[in-house]
């Protein structure tokens, strides 16, 4: 019996394998053409996403899932099928392996009945729910129970989990359609604006996860190429730290204030235990410079991170489904 945990996430996906590990992480991505006879599939996965911008003018780039939600139902399978085959999990082994997906805070019947349909699609066996927060927090390897709540940010790239539980459930916490690509959308602005050159969501990208960063004074540099919008020549520009930071934190100051409106709605026991626990920080936005000691100045309390920030949800999904009481309390079974 295969067992697997998957965060079908809007820029990458992380599939967990009970007893090897993390066995892939690739781009959410699928690169299709319309031709006489239907939408045909030209590429999947990074493979995909390195045609983005690169791609024949008949090609179109596809997200399949959207904010945390699927937006295309028959891309998304014949994406998961692919990774699946590419983990050895084959239409035979299907029926023998169980999936957990990790689904947003917010997840409503609509979304996990979308999660049990690409179960159902791909001849998965059996399809387990868990949300974000209860798997990233056990990405952190930290010890819950009924009576020590824990508080959950997990900044995704097209939203954010916020969320207070405990192993009795969810005191407090929601889904904003927030996340590292509004960051993105912000830098591809920024550079257009500032420095006359257009550059695609690729180099955005980049740009964050390499010069992003909320330290003070902070100064790495890279140099990227676009289009110069005055011209329309290739061009070369040196960005630095401090050319982001401003729209870097205009999205963490937006993201703290939906934190404190969860902070403010706790009771006073639950509050006096989150103080003193901390927010456990996961989502690949985590791993940015200086993040986690600006949100913990910003909310005044501690704020943990853990090795892998952007792994922590699969990894802490491998704890949940290995566990029969942790499944009990905080999985459904489809």
């Amino acid at each position: 019996m295969n067992r697997l945990v998957i965060d079908l996430g809007s820029w990458t996906t992380k599939i967990y394998m009970l007893g090897c590990g993390v066995v892939l992480s690739e781009a959410t991505c699928v690169a299709v053409a319309e031709e006489d006879d239907g939408v045909i599939v030209k590429a999947y996965g990074n493979t995909a996403r390195e045609l983005s911008g690169k791609a024949a003018k008949d090609t179109r780039i596809v997200n399949p899932v959207f904010e945390g939600d699927i937006v295309h139902p028959e891309l998304t399978a014949q994406l998961l099928r692919y990774f699946l085959e590419k983990i050895e999990i084959t239409p035979r082994k299907a029926l023998k392996t169980e999936i957990m997906f990790v689904v947003p805070c917010s997840a409503d019947e609509k979304l996990r009945q979308k999660y049990a349909d690409l179960g159902a699609d791909c001849g998965i066996g059996r399809v387990y729910f868990t949300r974000t927060p209860y798997a990233a927090v056990f990405g952190h390897n930290v010890t819950i129970s009924k009576t020590r709540p824990v508080f959950c940010l997990d900044l995704g790239y097209g939203k954010t989990d916020v969320a207070v539980f405990s192993l009795d459930g969810i005191i407090s916490g929601f889904t904003v359609n927030l996340g590292g690509g509004n960051i993105d959308v912000h830098i591809m602005d920024l550079l257009a604006d500032k420095f006359f050159v257009r550059i695609g969501a690729n180099t955005a990208e980049k740009l964050k996860n390499t010069v992003g960063s909320l330290i003070e004074d902070d100064n790495k540099t890279l140099v990227i190429g676009g289009r110069d919008i005055r011209t329309g020549n290739p061009s070369q520009t040196a960005v630095n730290s401090y050319d982001l930071e401003e729209v870097i934190r205009l999205y963490v100051d937006k993201i703290c204030e939906y934190v404190r409106v969860v902070l403010s709605d706790l009771p006073a026991e639950v509050s006096s235990a989150v103080a003193e626990g901390g927010v456990y920080l996961s989502g690949g936005l985590a791993k940015m410079d200086g993040l986690a000691d600006y949100v913990s100045a910003k909310l005044e309390i501690p704020v943990n991170v853990c090795e892998e920030p952007s792994l922590a949800s699969v990894i802490g999904g491998c704890t949940i489904l290995s566990s029969p009481q942790l499944c009990a309390r905080l999985a459904t079974v489809d």
